[in-house]
């Protein structure tokens, strides 16, 4: 969760705030997120990706089952 908290910390409180509702969710659970106290569905997985213009993405946010949850990033992945 590096990346969601590096790109996070460019943000203050309350930006965080409307970040996290753009997203769909709180700040709080992006904070327990960016901890490993949660993990982060795939809708909301999806969300950040695109708020964030893919500077943190799915395989950031699920690296041990993203393979799984979307395969055709898997891919992608291999042609790039």
């Amino acid at each position: 969760m590096d990346k969601l908290k590096s790109f996070l910390a460019g943000y203050r409180p309350d930006d965080r705030e409307v970040f996290a509702a753009r997203c769909g969710t709180t700040a709080a659970f992006l904070r327990n997120v960016v901890y490993g106290q949660r993990k982060p569905g795939e809708k909301l997985c999806v969300a950040i990706e695109r708020a964030t213009e893919g500077a943190v993405t799915r395989r950031d946010l699920r690296p041990d089952d993203w393979q799984d949850i979307w395969p055709e990033l898997v891919e992608l992945k291999e042609v790039a």
